[in-house]
């Protein structure tokens, strides 16, 4: 490419600075951005054209946009258009060459008389060198780009915030032989050979969008094609892009986006809207997936499955993941969001979307408990560590810390008690006013309230406060029977977060039930709405105090304490017929135990308990299996006073260890009825794996020398990755040659596929072994291990932190690794990094001793200087 030549660079800023790696740009503190303080554009952008000169080293971007005064704002005599990284060429206005722009910092500005404008800004950008994988970047010879939240001003300069909406047209030209597929958002215009092996695309997006859905992928691909015929009768081809070699396995990915689509007709009345729907997997990718109109661009791990590479457990991601990003062309893309603030109004509606996709697909009672599981082992940690915030917070430096388990899975959960008050069909009704309301605007989290209170008749006042206050709200249950009436008295209040000392009461949806202690039936469910600080219920009819099953099916995002005893406990964890509420009482008998009532009628509660679900020949063997499985230590953690990670797990496995002997012979037999179930297709095959799996787990805590061999010979014979993993999980935290063995030959075996070596470094990474830090440290060393690769990163520092013997190790080692390791990636791949940083953070829940060491690896952090702004703001939020 020619050098620019603008005679105005000294007096108006550098047009012509070398493009550097991010690892060299500096940082620079960033200001607050308040919601408050929020004001619309002052200039639209109707119309953008991009013109790509693509190449790996170098690629040229010219932008021409057309520009009209924003009727709805205070009028601008300059536009100003975001940037970041970028080598000005040239700016031209209405066809002239202008040298009155100037800089400042990153953004360009450009003086503009009133009326309407064509404005044309060249650019140069580093695909290479782009760690940041924001923008425009290069992964293993391909070019695509990840847009969402600011990356687009990676790429040109414009007003990147998602309030500008534009209808996109793209022209890439490239080496055909280095690029032979070029794709973009949209339908296909054009495309045709060039000069010297070079050829070129046109895409043309005819709906408006922010400029975060932006998307373009060129590079050696291959695709598997089909078909989907709308509600509407439109014709839309499908393709999931991928290298060639990792074709064969994209036919569940295909499956997935039709059936999404089917579903959304069916279910939420949406129809598809272009004549091409998109997917690429890319291997190098901060996030799962993103929803940009028409091209999706996905992680590899959320596409490529087979039997003999993906569990069971990745088959369900794939699908749902695919679901979530096919979902958002209504709720996100054709309904955006008018700021970042609102970004669970797009992302909290969408996760519910996809929640109740794969329930209707695979059933609603696992689904419940394992998004559950999820929220409890994350967003609550969330709610009550440094960095809580409400679904829509008041305030941000950087936009990539807030996509968070609060805005996306309290979000949905927010949403979702709102379909309970209004029920299926009034919901329905309401979200088809949202989507009619605001189909092409940029919306907010109050357009979405307002059209569920008018399109449902709710009167949503109250509600609204569950989008302004942070932390997990905590019911009390006091129960007093007299005559043959039962009266709970309910109790709601919400822990002081930053920020927020004082709450108000929150509306409370809460389902309750109330079983017959000589019957052991219930009359029916009842939902009751707590909405005031105490509040009290009463129920007639009951000859005997009956027993309370309440919060059933998690209507609310809260914790319930009550005083309740062991036998009741016992009876709702043999006998409810609610799943959910089934299993929350297991959990409250294992936690009762876990949390300090260790003693040996707590523990032979269990037991008692145990035996009814293993003696209940109507559980499907997937529920069996959730039933009996031990409270993850995320959420015991959560759950605790005062956090003493080494003092858990030997509380936590010595429990799994007599659980294992106590009912040895039934999960050794288990383990033995279960072999040819599991190796069929289906629900029936992956219920009996699950639960075969677990059940070896209990025989190798009892007694590992009966185990290790079980459990190689079911890695030896396993037909699939589900059972394969299974045991080599129970072989990884075990001694003895088994282990080596497998170990040995699962990396051999699948030597070639990146994401089964993933599973390879966090089987190791999970175990609980006495010196699995020391073995941590060892596969940092392996030459299979990388750091420009956020799914390798996160296969084994992301799944260190989360074990307690490793990350919690008394030395502080763990700490130190992982503030090292957000020191490495500091500018490298800042939201990468600043993704580790709240597992230091959480140290006030922690005893005293290691809580210092947390805090003195995050004050180390702190003082090293030239900090990201995504690192910057969660340290200093961790710290106070």
């Amino acid at each position: 490419m020619d050098q620019p030549s603008n005679p105005q660079t000294a007096a108006n800023g550098p047009s012509g600075a070398p493009i550097l790696p991010d690892a060299a740009r500096e940082p620079h503190e960033p200001a607050i951005i308040r919601r408050k303080d929020y004001e619309p554009f002052a200039w639209r952008v109707p119309e953008i054209r991009l013109d790509f000169d693509l190449g790996l080293e170098t690629t040229r971007v010219e932008a021409t946009l057309k520009v009209t005064p924003n009727p709805d704002a205070e009028a601008a005599p300059e536009i100003r258009l975001d940037g970041d990284g970028l080598v000005l060429e040239s700016v031209a206005v209405d066809g002239e060459q202008r040298t009155d722009w100037r800089r400042e910092g990153e953004a360009l500005i450009v003086p503009l008389s009133p009326g309407e404008h064509v404005l044309n800004v060249a650019t140069r950008i580093a695909p290479s060198a782009n760690t940041q994988l924001m923008g425009l970047y290069a992964s293993n010879g391909m070019l695509c780009t990840q847009c969402e939240a600011e990356g687009f001003r990676r790429i040109t300069f414009f007003p990147d915030r998602p309030d500008v909406l534009s209808v996109y047209t793209v022209r890439m030209e490239a080496d055909a032989g280095a690029f032979p597929v070029l794709l973009s958002n949209g339908n296909p215009v054009e495309q045709g050979t060039l000069e010297d092996g070079r050829h070129f695309a046109e895409w043309h997006d005819p709906w408006p969008k922010p400029s975060y859905l932006f998307a373009l992928v060129a590079g050696d691909l291959v695709a598997r094609t089909d078909r989907f015929t709308t509600c509407g009768g439109r014709e839309v081809e499908l393709g999931v892009w991928v290298r060639s070699e990792d074709l064969p396995r994209t036919s569940h990915a295909m499956e997935s986006l039709k059936r999404s689509m089917k579903w959304d007709e069916e279910t939420f009345g949406r129809e598809y809207d272009l004549d091409r729907f998109n997917i690429v997997a890319v291997g190098d990718f901060n996030m799962g997936a993103m929803e940009n109109k028409g091209l999706n661009i996905f992680n590899t791990k959320y596409v490529l499955a087979d039997e003999e590479t993906a569990t069971d457990d990745d088959f369900d991601a794939v699908e749902g993941v695919i679901g979530h990003e096919y979902f958002h062309n209504w709720s996100g893309n054709r309904v955006t969001c008018r700021d970042w603030f609102q970004l669970s109004l797009k992302e909290g509606f969408t996760v519910l979307r996809d929640q109740l996709f794969s329930q209707d697909l695979h059933g609603a009672a696992i689904k419940r408990i394992g998004d559950v599981r999820v929220l409890r082992a994350v967003q609550f940690p969330e709610d009550s560590g440094p960095f809580a915030h409400p679904i829509r917070p008041d305030s941000y430096k950087e936009i990539s810390n807030f996509y968070t388990a609060t805005v996306y899975n309290k979000g949905a959960e927010v949403i979702r008690m709102m379909r309970e008050l209004a029920g299926e069909a009034a919901f329905r009704k309401a979200s088809d006013l949202y989507f009619e309301r605001h189909d092409g605007e940029a919306a907010t989290c109050e357009d979405f309230v307002r059209s569920m209170e008018d399109g449902a008749g709710l009167d949503l006042a109250q509600f609204r406060r569950w989008y302004e206050q942070a932390g997990t709200p905590k019911v009390t249950v006091e129960q007093a029977y007299a005559g043959d009436a039962i009266t709970l008295t309910l109790r709601q209040s919400v822990p002081a977060t930053p920020g927020q000392p004082d709450k108000q009461p929150v509306p409370i949806p809460l389902k309750v039930a109330l079983f017959d202690r000589e019957s052991g039936a219930h009359s029916g469910e009842t939902l009751i709405v707590l909405d005031k600080a105490e509040q009290s219920f009463t129920f007639d009819g009951h000859t005997s105090a009956p027993i309370l099953s309440i919060n059933r099916g998690f209507t609310a995002p809260v914790v319930i304490e009550r005083e309740i005893s062991r036998d009741d406990l016992v009876f709702l964890a043999g006998n409810d017929d609610d799943s959910f509420a089934r299993h929350e009482a297991m959990q409250e008998l294992l936690l009762a135990y876990l949390l300090g009532d260790e003693n040996e009628d707590a523990r032979e509660a269990i037991g008692t308990a145990a035996e009814a679900i293993l003696a209940d020949d109507a559980l499907d063997h997937e529920m069996r299996a959730e039933l009996l499985s031990l409270p993850p230590f995320a959420y015991l953690a959560e759950r605790s006073e005062v956090y003493d990670p080494g003092a858990m797990v030997v509380r936590r496995e010595g429990l799994k260890t007599w659980l294992g002997e106590r009912f040895a012979d039934r999960f050794a037999s288990l383990h033995d009825t279960l072999e040819a179930p599991a190796r069929e297709a289906g629900p029936v095959g992956k219920q009996a794996r699950r639960m075969r799996s677990l059940a070896l787990g209990y025989v190798a805590a009892a007694d590992p020398a009966k185990g290790a061999p079980r459990a190689l010979a079911q890695y030896r014979e396993a037909q699939g990755m589900t059972e394969r993993q299974g045991a080599l999980a129970v072989l990884a935290g075990l001694d003895g040659p088994e282990r080596e063995e497998a170990l040995a030959d699962f990396y051999t075996r699948f030597a070639d596929n990146a994401l089964v070596i993933d599973k390879w470094f966090t089987l190791q990474a999970t175990a609980l072994r006495e010196d699995v830090l020391g073995e941590i440290e060892q596969l940092a060393q392996h030459p299979s291990f990388t750091m420009s690769n956020p799914n390798r990163v996160r296969a084994l520092y992301a799944v260190m932190a989360g074990n307690p013997l490793a990350f919690h190790d008394a030395s502080g080692a763990g700490y130190r690794m992982i503030a090292d390791l957000i020191l490495e990636l500091n500018l490298k791949n800042p939201q990468l990094a600043a993704r580790f940083v709240p597992s230091l953070g959480r140290y006030r829940r922690v005893e005293p001793g290691r809580a210092a060491l947390m805090r003195a690896e995050l004050e180390r952090i702190a003082e090293a200087g030239e900090l990201s702004r995504d690192v910057s703001e969660q340290v200093s939020a961790s710290l106070g």
